[in-house]
């Protein structure tokens, strides 16, 4: 996600438990894509959570709501955009799961209550996300209970070409 956010001119500060994770991270990035001229930061999660203007989770869906909790006060009042979704592995196949609240971003918003959380890019290959070769092409559905989530969700998809948001509803 932070690479083909920063291929389309987005300032991008990842974010990690550990900054040094996060530094090696995004020098893999840019080695990879030494021509692209990606803008990308790297600190802990406090500091990625405190600078950034809209906070994106792409964590494990087991640990999005607790890596919320732990950035709460930094994220506060600032869009939050959660891309989890709660999977097993079972054999060849992944199976849903359903968390305490639904859904991952429910979770994470009652974690963040005091944020405007949106679920988007759960859907989105993230392999065919951090492909710069190859366009992705896609419907992203966008779903919060903040009008004003939702709408900065749906720039940000409609960034990155041959991305369709859609509108679908609340958490």
């Amino acid at each position: 996600m932070a690479a083909r956010l920063a291929s389309v001119g987005f300032e991008v500060m990842l974010g990690s438990r550990s900054k040094y994770r996060a530094m090696e991270v995004r020098d893999r990035i840019v080695q990879r894509w030494p021509d692209k001229g990606l803008l990308l930061e790297a600190g802990d999660n406090h500091e990625a959570s405190g600078v950034a203007d809209v906070v994106i989770i792409a964590t494990p869906w087991d640990a999005a709501a607790s890596t919320a909790s732990d950035c709460a006060a930094e994220m506060e009042g600032k869009v939050v955009i959660s891309m989890a979704n709660a999977l097993a592995k079972v054999g060849h196949e992944f199976q849903p799961l359903v968390p305490p609240r639904g859904s991952v971003a429910a979770s994470v918003q009652a974690a963040v209550p005091r944020s405007l959380v949106s679920a988007s890019f759960h859907h989105v290959p993230a392999k065919e996300l951090g492909d710069l070769a190859h366009p992705v092409e896609s419907d992203v559905l966008v779903c919060s209970d903040h009008s004003e989530a939702t709408q900065v969700t749906l720039e940000i998809v409609s960034k990155i070409p041959d991305l369709r948001g859609v509108d679908a509803g609340e958490l």
